[in-house]
């Protein structure tokens, strides 16, 4: 999804234009799982197409937000703790299922693409400088850890039936030892 009309735009709006943009903006921000916050200062617009382009093909959102329009579309939000983020040229990335996804692939970019710098996200509704930021993209994604999780809950059951086994086993050994023993007795 696209910010429809919100990005790019230099001109004047007016009010109608600007609450419909605060509404569709204040939409994706209660949506949203992750928003990255970033500073495009310096970027062509060929890089910043480029950047959407990676962003939009794993379902992720990516624009230049008016300030004042992102500081009102914010409130009763999560993104309501970065408020004060909303100064100078800012650029923000908005992923609305896997919370380190949009964190991962904004890093990606900005190790071809040295001007693009992250100021800091809103991760599940908690505030994250850029060294959070960093460490988050470090973690692997959500499939892996529940994989990870999966592969753990397994192991005890699979030993626990083993156990279990290995008892019915030797229980129907030590009957046969038995019915055994009393059939050579009786002969």
């Amino acid at each position: 999804m696209m910010f429809s009309g919100l990005w790019e735009r230099r001109s004047k709006l007016n009010k109608q234009e600007k609450g419909q943009l605060i509404a569709d903006l204040k939409k994706k921000f209660s949506r949203a799982k992750t928003v990255v916050f970033t500073d495009y200062k310096g970027m062509t617009v060929a890089e910043l197409t480029e950047l959407r382009s990676l962003l939009k093909k794993s379902s992720l959102d990516y624009g230049i937000v008016k300030n004042t329009l992102a500081r009102i579309a914010s409130r009763d939000t999560a993104v309501e703790v970065a408020a004060d983020t909303f100064k100078g040229p800012v650029g923000v990335a908005i992923g609305y299922d896997d919370p380190v996804l949009v964190v991962k692939k904004v890093l990606e970019f900005t190790k071809t693409h040295e001007k693009l710098q992250v100021k800091g996200a809103v991760i599940e509704g908690k505030l994250c400088e850029q060294r959070e930021v960093k460490e988050i993209a470090a973690l692997p994604s959500r499939e892996v850890l529940l994989s990870m999780l999966a592969g753990v809950l397994q192991a005890p059951l699979s030993k626990m039936a083993g156990a279990l086994s290995a008892t019915v086993s030797s229980f129907a050994y030590a009957m046969e030892a038995i019915k055994n023993k009393k059939v050579i007795n009786e002969q």
